[in-house]
């Protein structure tokens, strides 16, 4: 495939596009050996209130929150692969095992999942081939320590966050919410791939 080059205006340079680099920057590590799809994820979820607007809801008693709970699973590098909106009643532990079996479909070559200890349990651990690996916390941490692993799930809720539409869940349905989710999450893709060299 020839790469599309652009003249640059100032200085008669001749340039590539971003596609184009970013698809030669993938034949530089495939033919490095490195693997291009992801092979671990992370998972976890957040629990957002919801609006007046109505549809499915529950109450998270643990955060005690109303509303939804958005459960999300996400490569290492902190790219949104399957998000999934239901009511904040739904446990991790319930919610988990669904959510990894949905990936399997669109993403087969994940082996291990990382996840906190409210995904510890036989059904996330049986529900699909993947290993799910609990990242505990310190015994002797005091207040606030990051996790390794875990980290890149949270950073990939306070990203979503910054959208004014999902701050609270306003949506009627679960599949509307789940658009939204995936939108933003294509929106931040979209804007790694423009900064990328």
């Amino acid at each position: 495939m020839d790469a599309k080059k652009t003249t640059c205006g100032c200085c008669g340079r001749v340039q590539l596009g971003w596609y184009d680099r970013r698809e030669r920057r993938v034949r530089d590590l495939s033919s490095a050996g490195f693997r291009i799809v992801p092979t671990g994820a992370v998972i976890d979820s957040q629990s957002v209130k919801t609006t007046e607007s109505g549809g499915p809801r529950g109450y998270d008693a643990g955060k005690k929150i109303n509303g939804r709970k958005r459960h999300a699973l996400v490569d290492t590098d902190g790219r949104g692969l399957v998000l999934e909106p239901h009511p904040a009643s739904i446990q991790d532990r319930d919610g988990g095992g669904p959510l990894l079996h949905v990936s399997r479909r669109s993403f087969p070559f994940i082996e291990r999942v990382f996840a906190d200890g409210g995904y510890a349990g036989e059904r996330v651990a049986k529900a699909t081939v993947i290993a799910v690996e609990i990242v505990r916390k310190n015994p002797d941490q005091v207040g606030f320590a990051v996790q390794p692993r875990r980290w890149v799930v949270e950073r990939f809720f306070a990203w979503i966050g910054r959208n004014r539409q999902l701050a609270k869940d306003f949506e009627a349905t679960i599949a509307s919410a789940r658009a939204f989710l995936y939108a933003a999450s294509i929106m931040l893709f979209v804007r790694r791939i423009a900064r990328a060299p």
